[in-house]
């Protein structure tokens, strides 16, 4: 849910409405999936880092699951190496998930954990191959030629969609107190590498960990109605009902379907916010208005 100006709030005023909430989530799950252009400024990310170590030492389990499409496209291009989008996906051959893997399970990864480890966190960077956390399937996606109008189903490579979490991981991780820093690339049944779009990867994982909250941190303010002001609550019939009459439209709509499945997967609330927002994980765990738009079941 929102308010008209999130982003006048400090973190010590958030504090001091937040000890009714630190309550109501303590010692649960909260998966929060960190991209868009806020993980790329080096002031919000490391304000990103401190609120997160205030999560894990208010009681609460937090979980960051990772994206990095404009870096895997900066190191692309800087090697030369083409890349192509079909159906909102990286066509991903054997040369790009290497880079994919690199720069995901590598350089950004660890990047966070140091962001976090230099506010006082104890946070470890892992990727879904390590100790077979998740196991991918292969993905493929249907598109309409808008020439001949006939479906096409594209081969996206090797692009993937988890298909089994093992949670014993992240419980164990998560029963150290440390802070686990997850990047979407997970390993198939044929020990293939797979790239996996990371909202789809924070749905799977806060599903498996019966998490009490996804957070889906983004570049708009939320849900947004055909006027483009911000929908506060949706239930998932009401998302389906946006989807149908084309209020939620392109990128939204696989991010609404990881929510649904979320939920469906036993998630109390999934809730699609600004990252761009300062503060706004705490914004919308620890106030009563929020920061974003909260889908329920």
């Amino acid at each position: 849910m929102s308010e008209d100006n999130p982003s006048a709030h400090t973190r010590a005023e958030i504090l001091v409405q937040a000890l009714p909430h630190m309550q109501r989530y303590d010692e649960e799950v909260v998966v929060i999936k960190y991209g868009g252009h806020a993980m790329g400024d080096k002031d919000a990310a490391k304000d990103f880092a401190e609120d997160v170590v205030l999560l894990e030492q208010s009681g609460l389990k937090p979980i960051v699951v990772h994206g990095g499409g404009p870096q895997i496209g900066r190191m692309l291009e800087k090697l030369g190496i083409k890349s192509e989008f079909r159906a909102g996906l990286r066509v991903t051959d054997e040369a790009t998930v290497e880079i994919v893997e690199m720069v995901l399970a590598g350089s950004i990864n660890k990047q966070i954990v140091g962001w976090i480890s230099g506010q006082g966190g104890r946070a470890i960077g892992m990727c879904g191959k390590d100790g077979n956390m998740v196991r991918a399937k292969k993905i493929s996606r249907t598109v309409i030629d808008p020439d001949s109008k006939i479906e096409e189903i594209v081969d996206l490579g090797f692009v993937g969609e988890p298909e089994q979490v093992n949670r014993n991981i992240l419980d164990a991780v998560l029963k150290s107190e440390l802070i686990p820093v997850l990047a979407p690339v997970a390993v198939g049944h044929d020990s293939q590498t797979y790239n996996v779009n990371a909202d789809t990867f924070a749905g799977a994982i806060s599903g498996a960990m019966h998490a009490k909250r996804l957070l889906l941190l983004t570049d708009v303010p939320g849900v947004l109605d055909k006027d483009k002001n911000l929908i506060p609550e949706l239930t998932i019939d009401q998302c389906r009902h946006l989807i149908a009459d084309g209020t939620i439209t392109g990128g939204m709509i696989p991010k609404i379907e990881t929510c649904i499945y979320a939920l469906e997967q036993g998630v109390e609330g999934v809730v699609i916010l600004d990252g761009k927002v300062p503060h706004a994980t705490l914004l919308e765990l620890f106030t009563d208005h929020g920061a974003g738009t909260l889908i329920r079941r």
